[in-house]
């Protein structure tokens, strides 16, 4: 932990300077309380880091929820070990693949029956928060168990054990994002007409007690829940799949869906404020979270450590060192074939920017979150499905 000002500590021991300034601006705030906390994996984002808890006083910076919003992670504890996996990965990853649509811009045919009750329960949320959720996304039903591109991802993993996890990374999709792009230029407005001086434009905010930000709340509770169902609801076909791959129905063991990208009312240091982690998972004291790593590096189930000054927070995974197109630039396919040495994926391109050296050493951040978080348990993936 370092102490970067009065209103700026972090877990980071990686971490440059622009992302120090991009912190340290979003730190002055003047409804910022009682600190701005830096994850280990912190870096640079849209108006706020990625990688940050902002704890804020009657307030909301929707930029700093992110535009994803609700993404998170959902893992299943199966009962399977390595000796059953006998058959043909490269299966098991196509199966997948033909029952969850990847990357951005795909969607469901049908709402298939298991998405049925919970399209019914996002419904009657979105009837009792006073919107339609059709008026950003005619075709949000179809949204729904869908995964989306990126750092998205579904993996079938080992733990130190050799026992098998299910394991996937995805959000609000395109819905979520559009209510996140709408919200955010709707306090870019309210900024302009009262003439409030921001040191960045994203970091516009919306006051308590007003009708922006009442709906704003309202339709961000929405798209997070959306994001768990939707998390939910391809997890049921990720265990259908292995179902039917190895013959023998899923037993769940355990289970853990947390966000990663959201916002909650909660008390710290003995005020209430409106919390915000973009790119960080709540850790209270023995609440089990998910930390992925990168593609091709191994990934921790954890149980939190309750840290006051950490907001009871911890990173939410490795973290960018590249931009996607600096690590077009920097890495190549060859180099992406040797880092998945031993794991089965879709061989293309097109990951070229989720190289794992494209992010922090998972273990490095690992170390610098041990008074955040416990583990309880190291993944390493040995199928991984990704849209392009």
């Amino acid at each position: 932990m370092e102490t970067l000002s009065n209103r700026l500590i972090s877990w980071a021991s990686i971490l440059d300077e622009k992302t120090i300034e991009q912190a340290r601006t979003a730190s002055t705030m003047p409804f910022i309380y009682p600190h701005l906390a830096l994850m280990p994996d912190a870096h640079l984002g849209l108006g706020a880091t990625v990688g940050s808890v902002i704890p804020t006083l009657g307030a909301i910076i929707p930029a700093a929820v992110g535009v994803d919003i609700g993404c998170g992670m959902i893992a299943v504890k199966t009962q399977f070990t390595r000796p059953q996996l006998t058959g043909a990965l490269r299966e098991l990853r196509e199966q997948i693949e033909r029952a969850i649509p990847l990357s951005a811009g795909r969607y469901n045919r049908t709402v298939v029956a298991t998405a049925e009750p919970r399209v019914a329960q996002l419904e009657e949320l979105a009837e009792a928060a006073g919107f339609d959720p059709a008026s950003y996304a005619g075709n949000w039903r179809l949204q729904l168990g869908t995964l989306g591109s990126g750092n998205h991802f579904i993996e079938v993993s080992l733990d130190e054990h050799d026992d098998v996890w299910l394991f996937l990374h995805s959000g609000s999709r395109g819905v979520g994002n559009k209510i996140a792009q709408k919200h955010i230029r709707v306090a870019q407005q309210v900024a302009k007409k009262y003439w409030i001086d921001l040191p960045h434009a994203d970091l516009a905010y919306l006051v308590e007690g007003t009708p922006e930000f009442d709906r704003y709340i309202a339709e961000l509770r929405w798209a997070q829940h959306f994001a768990l169902l939707n998390r939910e609801e391809m997890m049921d076909r990720v265990m259908r799949q292995m179902s039917e791959w190895i013959g023998t129905p899923v037993i769940e063991e355990e289970r853990i869906n947390c966000h990663h990208n959201f916002t909650e009312s909660e008390v710290h240091f003995g005020k209430r404020v409106w919390l915000s982690r973009k790119g960080a998972i709540k850790a209270d004291s023995g609440r089990p979270g998910i930390i992925p790593g990168s593609m091709g590096t191994a990934s921790y189930i954890v149980e939190g450590l309750g840290n006051p000054v950490a907001l009871n927070s911890s990173p939410h995974g490795a973290g960018r060192e590249y931009s996607r197109s600096a690590a077009r630039k920097t890495f190549t396919h060859e180099q992406l074939r040797e880092a998945m040495v031993g794991i089965e994926f879709r061989d293309t391109d097109a990951f070229i920017d989720e190289i794992p050296q494209a992010y922090k050493p998972i273990d490095r951040v690992m170390l610098d979150a041990a008074d955040l978080v416990s583990v309880k348990h190291t993944l390493r993936q040995i199928v991984n499905v990704k849209g392009d």
